[in-house]
C-alpha cells in the first residue's frame, strides 16, 4: 500500500507539473499565489514545484516582479523534436526514390534509449514488409541503421551500449564487442554498414548516416530485403547507392560536408 501510495503521488506532482507549464504557456507569466489558485494547492506546495522546474530550466522567475514564464529548458526540448520532424519531412522524397530505384523497403532510423527506433518507411510494391513498421524498435547490434549510429557515436556512449551482453538472433550475429568494434572502423572508413542474416534469417540490408548541419549523425537510411534479393555480394554497390541517398537528405538539412 505504501508503496502504491507513493506512485499515486508522483504521479499526482507530474500532473501538476505538466499544468503549470501549460498554464504558463497560455498566461504567460504567474506569482506563486496565481499558479496555487489555478491548481487548488497550498501556496507551499505551488512554490516547491516552480522551484523543481526552475531547477531543470523549464520555468524561470523574473527577479523584478517574482512571477515565473517558461524557461529556455522548454526550447531545447522543442528543439529536439522539431529536430525529429525535420529529419522525417527532409528524408521523405529521398526515401522514396531509395524505394522505387531498389525495389525493397527503406527504413529511415535513429537511437533512442540504446535501441534503434523506426522513423519513417518507404515500400515499395515487391517489398517484403506487408505493414508499416513505424515506431517499431529494434537492437543496434544486429542492423544495419544500428551499426551506423553505433559507429559515428562519442567513443564512451559506444562502449557503454556495448558493455553489456549482446543477444545472439542468428548465427551470422556477431557478439563478440571487440569483433563488433572493428567492424564499426570500417563502417566509418566506408560510409556506410551492411548485415547478412544477423537480425533474421533471410533478411540483409545496408544504411548510411544521414548528417546534421554540424555533421552530427541525426539518422540512418537503410535498404532491407530478402537475401535473394539482396545477395552479400550486391551490398557493396547497394551501400553506394544509399550513401548518396544519405548525402541528399544531409544536405537538404544543411550539411555540406
Amino acid at each position: 500500500m505504501g508503496a502504491t501510495g507513493n506512485n499515486s503521488g508522483a504521479v499526482q506532482s507530474v500532473d501538476r507539473a505538466l499544468r503549470i507549464m501549460k498554464l504558463l504557456s497560455v498566461r504567460g507569466r504567474l506569482g506563486v499565489t496565481e499558479v496555487a489558485g489555478e491548481l487548488g494547492v497550498h501556496k507551499s506546495n505551488a512554490h516547491r514545484m516552480l522551484a523543481t522546474l526552475a531547477g531543470h530550466g523549464m520555468v524561470e522567475q523574473d527577479p523584478e516582479t517574482e512571477k515565473y514564464r517558461l524557461g529556455l529548458g522548454v526550447v531545447g526540448l522543442a528543439s529536439a523534436v522539431t529536430a525529429d520532424i525535420d529529419v522525417v519531412r527532409d528524408s521523405r522524397a529521398a526515401s522514396q526514390g531509395l524505394s522505387r530505384e531498389t525495389g525493397e523497403t527503406v527504413l529511415l532510423t535513429t537511437l533512442v534509449d540504446g535501441e534503434l527506433v523506426i522513423l519513417h518507411q518507404a515500400s515499395s510494391r515487391s517489398s517484403v514488409f506487408g505493414v508499416d513498421w513505424s515506431g517499431w524498435r529494434m537492437p543496434l547490434h544486429c542492423t544495419p541503421g544500428g551499426k551506423v549510429m553505433l559507429a559515428h557515436l562519442p567513443e564512451f556512449e559506444r562502449n557503454t551500449l556495448l558493455a553489456g551482453p549482446l543477444e545472439r538472433f542468428t548465427a551470422n550475429t556477431i557478439v563478440d564487442p571487440e569483433e563488433l568494434r572493428a567492424q564499426l572502423v570500417e563502417v566509418r572508413a566506408r560510409g556506410y554498414a551492411y548485415t547478412v542474416e544477423e537480425l533474421e534469417t533471410g533478411l540483409n540490408g545496408v544504411a548510411a548516416p544521414v548528417r546534421r548541419p554540424g555533421g552530427q549523425t541525426a539518422a540512418a537510411i537503410g535498404v532491407y530485403g530478402p537475401a535473394f534479393r539482396l545477395p552479400a555480394d550486391s551490398l557493396n554497390e547497394l551501400g553506394e547507392t544509399t550513401r548518396r541517398a544519405a548525402g541528399e537528405i544531409s544536405q537538404r538539412l544543411g550539411y555540406h560536408g
